[in-house]
């Protein structure tokens, strides 16, 4: 069977992931390919040093186009807004840039399209993708970015560890189920679920991850409701539910003792010496982790389990993409890239590489061995967007992240983080 992407797409944000205990933050760094009209650079953001899918995308295009030279980057991803931002405003930035569709975010196709940053494309570049998966790349009429893969932000999950010490976690399990399992597993000085609270990616993504369920599940077209200004944060109850979960995850003991002033150290650490079974990211840190284990350890990917009165949808997207810097010196050369980068064989290749699902329709029978475990959710399409991405301003999220250190804390209350939602959002 095969499945497409729902066109209310989806989330996201920078997430910074943790995923291995070796895990090193990549240097910042820009380029500028000059006048040579056979090199382009290509930025892209990383928590892991060990991530090659950008790095083998730009050798096998070098290698099927003879004389070109695509020079890359590495810039952390807790750093690469800022980075890239900074660049785009003093006329250095590289060719191809890494990008979040949609406007949540500060490094987005139509925050910087809107800023006139991006290099307008043709359509013809996007052949063979779905309309529905073009969705946030798309504004005014116009194309400015490509997808580049499919990835569920759900758990990375070491099953197998889980299952040793009595947890048992399944893609039909409930969220009282798991608030059941989370006291027995702390009093042994281990946790269910790591997290990085102190960072407000971490806290975002697990709080979406939540609310695809009880927001998003009964109500897909919840942020064109928002956007008329039909609902708020404050006055959904969907949202109310997502945030209390939350809460209710710390209070059950299921995160490590002190998440909520905790870096992704604690979580690399706490997974390396088998202390958390779980964490929040994207579904590609599977890969990530397990190359770095060298075998050692095998995960996969899970949603986030829904309320019991409410099934459990999946957060599956292609959010993350590339886009051409307008002011390239080489347009047709980072036009002529991109449109490799989404052909059938390279996007297969990078979603290989990277852990992910190629773009396009993917045939449930050839998912990675991480991803067979949500193989029927897939199959059924019991999934929904990551809502950030068509969030009217970047500073939602944030709002949302932060808000949730405090809600941990107990300086702060589920209304209180709602209505600073519904201010951020203007």
């Amino acid at each position: 069977m095969t499945f497409s992407i729902a066109r209310h797409r989806r989330r996201a944000a920078a997430v910074a992931l943790p995923l291995t205990a070796t895990l090193l933050l990549a240097a910042c760094g820009g380029g500028d390919s000059g006048a040579d009209s056979k090199t382009i650079t290509l930025a892209y953001a990383t928590a892991n040093n060990t991530e090659q899918a950008y790095e083998v995308l730009a050798k096998d295009y070098m290698a099927a186009h003879p004389g070109t030279t695509v020079k890359t980057t590495r810039i952390a991803l807790n750093a690469y807004n800022q980075t890239i931002s900074t660049q785009l405003q003093a006329g250095n930035a590289p060719d191809v840039l890494y990008m979040n569709s949609g406007t949540g975010q500060t490094v987005s196709v139509g925050q910087l399209s809107k800023a006139n940053h991006l290099l307008e494309l043709d359509k013809s570049v996007a052949a063979g993708i779905p309309e529905a998966q073009l969705d946030g790349y798309e504004f005014d009429g116009k194309l400015y970015g490509l997808p580049t893969s499919i990835t569920i932000s759900g758990i990375v999950y070491n099953d197998e560890l889980a299952k040793q010490n009595g947890v048992t976690i399944t893609p039909t399990t409930t969220l009282e189920e798991v608030l059941s399992q989370c006291g027995k597993v702390a009093a042994t000085g281990k946790s269910i679920f790591g997290l990085a609270g102190s960072i407000p990616e971490n806290n975002g993504i697990l709080a979406l991850e939540i609310a695809s369920s009880t927001v998003y599940g009964p109500t897909p077209d919840w942020n064109q409701q928002r956007a008329d200004g039909k609902v708020t944060f404050a006055n959904t109850q969907g949202w109310k539910d997502a945030l209390q979960a939350v809460k209710d995850l710390n209070d059950a003991k299921c995160f490590q003792k002190g998440a909520a002033g905790a870096g992704f150290d604690a979580l690399t650490n706490g997974a390396a010496q088998g202390k958390l079974f779980g964490f929040f990211a994207p579904s590609g840190a599977t890969k990530d982790i397990m190359d770095g284990a060298k075998g050692r350890v095998k995960l996969v990917a899970l949603p986030f389990p829904g309320p019991a009165a409410t099934p459990t949808q999946m957060s599956v997207a292609n959010n993350l993409g590339l886009s051409g810097n307008k002011k390239t010196k080489n347009p047709d050369l980072v036009k002529d890239f991109l449109k490799y980068a989404v052909s059938p064989e390279a996007s297969k290749k990078f979603a290989q590489s990277q852990g992910s699902m190629p773009i396009g329709k993917v045939a449930t029978a050839d998912l990675l061995p991480q991803y067979q475990p949500v193989a029927d959710l897939l199959a059924k399409e019991q999934y929904r967007p990551f809502g950030v991405d068509s969030w009217k301003s970047p500073q939602v999220y944030p709002a949302l992240g932060s808000g949730l250190t405090g809600l941990l804390t107990g300086q702060k209350t589920v209304d209180d983080v709602l209505k600073a939602m519904d201010s951020a959002w203007g």
